[in-house]
């Protein structure tokens, strides 16, 4: 892969976990007390995957 197209797949990684942090962020700030706070554990775990993919992504490309 060039290295124009490893930095896309790359901001993909880190989109994706943005996303999922911005689904927690909205339960935080909106929907927490009305029992959305069940949602956390599970979205916790997506955006712990999603930041560990990010990470090995960047390491094995050196970006």
């Amino acid at each position: 892969m060039e290295d124009v197209e490893l930095k896309k797949e790359l901001a993909k990684y880190k989109r994706l976990a943005s996303d999922i942090a911005s689904q927690i962020h909205d339960i935080v700030e909106d929907t927490m007390w009305a029992g959305d706070y069940k949602k956390m554990p599970e979205l916790s775990q997506e955006l712990c995957k999603a930041c560990e993919e990010y990470f090995k992504f960047k390491k094995e490309h050196n970006l």
